[in-house]
């Protein structure tokens, strides 16, 4: 957790396109004191008041208002969501209403960070429970990557083929094989739960 910083003089810095707040418990003591009576794994409710490139604001119920940003909480976007997403629309929406966890927070720019995906059940981990290595799955191609191919094996769980792992014959580009939307037999080659990834074969599992 980021330690106060005392009695700094308020400031404000744009940083990668995002306004940055260091200020002191003085400036602002309502915010101050909201922020410091937060406990990691608390969970706090409110509504969605922005979307930004950089993350999303949360106006939180019983939090104050913030000096500078559309809400006191934030969550970035690897806390959005277990599944991979393109927007964080894909997520959220301005003006839902959300439960999150409070992770910790953050002295300079005067907010609670926030997970909304600690709230739900992490649905590779119940994946990794019921599958081994050497399983046969069917799955749905997903994204095309110059060195291999994502594949959906379950909902929210997508595992990667390499590009060598394709085709029994050597390919250059993956779109030499199989298109985004076609529909192949994998077989699972090795599953990591910490890093929550899943790394999968075609011609495997169409026994070449």
């Amino acid at each position: 957790m980021d330690s106060a910083p005392g009695d700094e003089v308020g400031r404000h810095i744009t940083v990668e396109g995002r306004t940055r707040l260091s200020m002191s418990a003085d400036e602002h003591p309502e915010l101050w004191a909201y922020l410091k009576s937060l406990r990691y794994g608390q969970t706090l409710s409110g509504a969605i008041a922005a979307i930004e490139s950089f993350g999303v604001f949360v106006a939180l119920d019983h939090g104050p208002a913030h000096p500078v940003f559309p809400g006191v909480g934030f969550i970035a976007f690897p806390e959005l969501s277990w599944c991979r997403f393109e927007s964080a629309a894909d997520v959220v929406r301005v003006g839902d209403q959300v439960s999150c966890v409070f992770l910790q927070f953050d002295t300079w720019n005067g907010e609670a960070r926030l997970s909304l995906r600690a709230t739900r059940p992490d649905p590779f981990q119940a994946f990794a429970d019921g599958v081994s290595v050497g399983r046969t799955l069917r799955g749905r191609v997903t994204k095309l990557l110059p060195f291999g191919v994502f594949v959906r094996v379950a909902d929210g769980i997508e595992g990667l083929v390499h590009l060598r792992e394709l085709t029994a014959a050597p390919v250059s580009s993956p779109d030499e094989a199989v298109q985004v939307g076609d529909h192949i037999t994998v077989t699972v080659t090795g599953i990591d739960r910490e890093r929550r990834t899943v790394t999968l074969s075609r011609r495997q599992g169409i026994g070449v």
